[in-house]
């Protein structure tokens, strides 16, 4: 019964996305760290993946189950190369402004995450308590 409470609704769905948010966080972060290594080629998932996958898996439960109950499960993540920046005289295949851009994006998207998963934890302690 408490495993139900916790497998319903968007918290399935939120947790896969803070997950995915702290893999890629770490993977800008060692892009970061390496800006400067000669031949580093930059890692990164990809988002579009992700939103893909997590897609799917959402419609495989909800048609499994009638509802919006029970496991979400996803694929692992898997870290490409990225080719979209300049070549330097290095071998380092670099760009800080994307760099920077990419770890924004992904700290807003975790922290959003992070927000809806705390109301909904809220939530919760609320209808155990009867404040509901």
């Amino acid at each position: 019964m408490i495993e139900g409470m916790f497998n319903t609704g968007s918290m399935p769905a939120l947790e896969r996305v803070v997950a995915f948010t702290s893999q890629r966080h770490q993977l800008i972060a060692n892009n970061i760290a390496n800006l400067s290594t000669p031949d580093y080629r930059p890692t990164d998932l990809s988002v579009s993946e992700f939103q893909k996958q997590l897609g799917k898996a959402i419609d495989a439960r909800r048609s499994n189950h009638g509802s919006a109950r029970g496991e979400l499960g996803t694929d692992p993540f898997e870290a490409l190369e990225t080719h979209d920046n300049l070549l330097f005289h290095d071998g380092n295949d670099r760009s800080l402004e994307h760099t920077m851009q990419a770890l924004a994006e992904n700290t807003m998207t975790h922290n959003a995450a992070l927000d809806l998963l705390r109301n909904e934890f809220n939530l919760l302690q609320a209808a155990i308590r009867g404040q509901v």
